[in-house]
């Protein structure tokens, strides 16, 4: 089989394996009864506030073995870094199920888990980019879809577990589940060759008669004045999402009344949303532009921020358009910087250079929940923190027209 037609083999089974790792974002779900399952433990009351730094660190350290992985990836290939990455996050979901306390949840959720995850996540994403130069923004989505649907699907089946035999074997079981299917799907993966040009595809390079611009390495990218303007674009525009994830049940109950079972559509509501928007933003990119695309992103997360500050309690249907919005633009932004930082660094050393770029995500992903969960706590109100991302997502929007100043004096 040609790689033309076996690189679809290949994107079917990274999807599989990104719904998996996806399941991080289930936390919501999960922290609650766990919660309330070590605080008896403990003789003591705790809530999923106090475990929100299980989800913070976890959402963190990825970067570290997305670069660590992506340098693995780019030497001996995807398939070893998959097998390893998958195996750590299945056994950290799985080892979660034994937690007594806190700081066990830190080992195995936030550090075995987490680590694993960004080993998963660069491999399967970059293996793909390389794979489909003539589709990188529809693949950076699909890539990424698949994984932001998962807390679509796996919050459901998380919760009827629980209901049924408790938080531990809800852990134990998806665990396992997820140790099987990562570890049959990665022997699908396979490494790009540094030639490989699909049939019928001619790159723009060729079409234009310019000459082919070299790949960088990590080295010659962070010497650019892009990479620092596209990292930092990329924190302000996960951010304002990134801030509501992990508390969005909460948010819902608190600021708009609704009762804990009927805020578990808030959390399936922004996850469809955050899947809608990295497939169709990914490929509307391939259309009219990445940076195009990033900025229509900015103007409207600023627009569902607006919306959500706007509502008070009872304001039900301008809270879901309001999340709805945030979380399409939270998909465009994971949808299309895999594909972009491919476009501006050359594909050859996407594995580590996106790693890098990840970095970005994993600020905003620290930064965010850790500052809502301060005004909240101080306050009483998420407001401030509404206004806070607001100012996140301009300078996003500003951050775009940076960008295309330096690509123009280039």
């Amino acid at each position: 089989m040609s790689y033309t037609k076996k690189r679809w083999l290949i994107l079917t089974a990274s999807c599989f394996i990104n719904l998996c790792i996806g399941s991080l974002y289930a936390w919501s779900v999960l922290a609650g009864p766990m919660a309330e399952y070590l605080g008896g433990l403990k003789g003591v009351t705790l809530t999923a506030k106090d475990l929100a730094i299980v989800f913070t660190l976890a959402n963190s350290v990825g970067p570290i073995t997305m670069i660590a992985g992506g340098k693995i990836n780019d030497t001996l290939g995807p398939k070893i870094v998959v097998l390893l990455g998958g195996m750590m996050f299945g056994g950290g979901m799985f080892l979660s199920g034994f937690a007594d306390s806190v700081g066990f949840l830190i080992v195995t959720y936030s550090l075995l888990l987490g680590l694993g995850l960004g080993m998963v996540y660069g491999a399967t994403i970059s293996t793909c980019i390389k794979f489909f130069p003539d589709k990188r923004g529809l693949v950076g989505g699909l890539t990424t879809s698949t994984f932001g649907i998962s807390s679509v699907i796996i919050p459901p089946i998380a919760a009827m577990i629980i209901s049924a035999t408790g938080p531990t074997t809800a852990f134990k079981v998806i665990g396992a589940a997820f140790i099987v299917i990562i570890g049959i799907s990665s022997l699908f993966i396979e490494k790009c060759p540094a030639d490989f040009v699909p049939e019928g595809f001619i790159p723009p390079a060729a079409v234009s008669g310019g000459k082919k611009t070299d790949s960088k390495d990590w080295k010659a990218m962070l010497a650019t004045p892009e990479f620092y303007v596209m990292i930092t674009m990329l924190t302000c525009g996960a951010f304002a999402a990134l801030m509501f994830i992990p508390m969005i049940s909460p948010i819902a109950q608190n600021m708009i009344g609704i009762s804990p079972t009927a805020a578990t559509a808030a959390v399936s509501t922004l996850a469809l949303f955050n899947v809608f928007g990295r497939v169709f933003a990914g490929s509307i990119s391939d259309r009219i532009g990445r940076i195009n695309t990033l900025a229509a992103a900015c103007v409207f997360s600023v627009l569902g921020l607006v919306l959500l500050y706007m509502a008070k309690e009872g304001d039900i249907a301008l809270f879901y358009v309001g999340i709805s919005i945030i979380g399409i633009c939270f998909g465009a932004f994971m949808g299309v910087f895999p594909g972009f930082t491919a476009d501006q660094f050359g594909p050859r050393y996407n594995s580590v250079n996106y790693g890098i770029m990840f970095i970005g995500f994993a600020l905003a992903g620290y930064a965010g929940p850790s500052i809502l969960n301060h005004i909240y706590g101080g306050s009483g109100s998420y407001n401030k923190a509404f206004l806070i991302a607001m100012v996140f997502s301009a300078a996003g929007l500003l951050l775009t027209f940076l960008y295309r100043m330096l690509k123009k004096r280039q």
